[in-house]
């Protein structure tokens, strides 16, 4: 096509142009804004450990790229040995019985898997029920699948857990899809298995699948356990849970997850997946296998390094006259926005006058307005930092 006949037509897809801009991105660029005037940037925003991928796992992804056995195309929906590690993994973390065969499938990160869930089971005009405030994902995926994305609350009255019964009757009655997402982001608040009972309950009432997005499962504080969607009864019935090794063993880069549970629905995205990838790396299958199986004593570490990092940010934002409550999961904070300010506004004031970057709470939905979102992925030097430039600010 001339380049000048591509000006005369409509360049992009609908379904591109109804995306809002894409909140990380969008904050990268406000940070190399402030970075060129000089300014000397803490960045508490994006969720992104800090912390090194465990020194065995590294060893075994360089073992096993130097195998010619690995350098072709993986399976689609992954190696069988992988899919163990997960089932077993899950039988003793969480106490739930998979078949690896049938009911794990390998994931080139957990947003992968969320994304394509949309294609494999939303039509034009479909309904998905998404949280607000929530993880972006959930959101832009019903959009790219043509779909409709109807916002269910989560508010500071109801601990930022959707209230069932306040879902409108005929919106539940014609959603294909419910995405949920605990331990939260961005909110860090957490649930019990009781409400997962109440999930379970309302999605065999109206006949919606499930989509439990679960990557923050095993940073927990204070003793609670994030339980798994699929350990309560029925569960398996009506939905999947997705995971990653992300945040568990620091491997964000490594693009490695897994999506768990009924057959029928791993079936409808594992058939996307196969017209969109071609699997995921086996080698780092391979490393994933040894995060899984290997030792354990890498995870309470991280877990430790983010509790002090957590004590250090909650006491200096309170000490700058911040509103925040303790989380007992999750590497953030969901903190207050002082009166007289929209998140965006108290987030740029952050970023030009004290050189801290958060996340505005209203880039998770409009019910994110009023709150930022702190994250712990910066040495507790850098947050101890951050809290005294807030505190100068004088709010």
């Amino acid at each position: 096509m001339p380049i000048n006949r591509v000006k005369e037509k409509r360049m992009y897809a609908k379904r591109i142009t109804s995306l809002p801009p894409y909140l990380f991105a969008e904050i990268d660029e406000r940070k190399e804004e402030a970075r060129e005037k000089g300014i000397d940037i803490i960045d508490l925003g994006i969720g992104d450990p800090d912390l090194p991928t465990p020194p065995h796992v590294v060893e075994a992804v360089c073992r096993a790229a130097k195998d010619p056995l690995n350098h072709r195309y993986p399976s689609y929906e992954g190696m069988l040995s992988f899919r163990e590690a997960v089932a077993a993994w899950y039988k003793h973390r969480k106490h739930v019985s998979l078949d690896a065969e049938e009911e794990v499938l390998t994931l080139i990160g957990s947003k992968e898997g969320i994304a394509h869930s949309a294609f494999a089971f939303l039509d034009p005009g479909d309904i998905a029920l998404v949280p607000n405030p929530a993880y972006p994902v959930y959101k832009n995926a019903t959009v790219l699948a043509n779909s409709i994305p109807h916002s269910v609350p989560l508010t500071e009255e109801n601990e930022f857990r959707p209230d069932m019964e306040k879902i409108d009757g005929e919106v539940a009655k014609k959603a294909k899809i419910m995405f949920l997402n605990y331990p939260n982001n961005p909110t860090a608040a957490t649930v019990e298995k009781s409400f997962f009972k109440e999930v379970v309950d309302f999605a065999h009432d109206q006949d919606i699948i499930v989509l439990h997005d679960n990557p923050y499962s095993e940073l927990t504080f204070d003793g609670y356990e994030a339980p798994s969607f699929l350990a309560v009864d029925g569960a398996t019935e009506v939905g999947i849970e997705f995971s990653s090794l992300s945040k568990t063993y620091n491997m964000t880069g490594w693009r490695i997850g897994f999506a768990v549970g009924n057959t029928e629905i791993l079936k409808g995205l594992r058939l996307v997946k196969t017209n969109v990838d071609s699997g995921t790396f086996q080698a780092v299958q391979i490393a994933g296998i040894a995060a899984l199986t290997g030792p354990q004593d890498c995870v309470k570490a991280n877990v430790a390094v983010y509790r002090e990092r957590r004590d250090i940010l909650i006491d200096g934002l309170r000490s700058a006259g911040m509103e925040v409550k303790k989380p007992k999961a999750t590497f953030y904070l969901w903190a207050k926005v002082p009166s007289g300010f929209s998140s965006i506004q108290f987030s740029m004031l952050l970023l030009e006058r004290a050189g801290v970057v958060v996340t505005p709470g209203i880039g998770f939905g409009e019910n994110g307005e009023s709150f930022v979102r702190f994250s712990l992925c910066v040495s507790a030097e850098g947050i101890k930092e951050a809290c005294e430039r807030i505190k100068g600010l004088g709010l």
